[in-house]
């Protein structure tokens, strides 16, 4: 029984060192292509995106006009980062921060689209806590100043 224990713990620990980096790059991956089209859909269609600032999104603190060049301007750079897993724990907490002032900013989601933040959210938070693993720009960066 111990063999087939220590067996199964072997299989288990190899299966982790592939999975997991595939898993950060996966979760990198998918966030970073629907912040980027959120963001490609809002400077495409500039008018209407601000328009929705205006009237629509109810964005704390922030003039509406400065909150829609800054939520535009985080959906187009914050995934890049993601995308090459390049400082991707503080950009990924900066992206998570934004996802949550998008859910309160804009009511109306809640009814649909709260799931799907829920799950970006979710997301977001495993490279916040894991980083962006071994498939990433972090890990050849943090090999090479950590050595010295």
């Amino acid at each position: 029984m111990d063999k087939l224990l220590g067996l199964y713990q072997h299989s288990v620990q190899k299966m982790h060192c592939y999975f997991t980096p595939l898993l950060l790059l996966f979760t990198r991956l998918w966030v970073a292509s629907v912040f980027f089209k959120s963001g490609y859909l809002k400077i495409t269609t500039w008018d209407s995106t601000l328009y929705l600032f205006e009237e629509e999104y109810q964005v704390p603190i922030l003039p509406w006009e400065l909150a829609a060049y800054l939520g535009t301007a985080a959906e187009l750079i914050l995934p890049f980062f993601l995308l090459l897993g390049l400082l991707t724990r503080p950009m990924a907490a900066v992206l998570f921060v934004f996802n949550i002032i998008a859910v309160v900013s804009y009511p109306v989601l809640w009814e649909g689209g709260f799931y799907d933040h829920k799950l970006w959210g979710l997301m977001i938070l495993i490279n916040v806590v894991w980083g962006a693993g071994l498939i990433s720009l972090d890990n050849p960066l943090k090999k090479r100043f950590l050595a010295k």
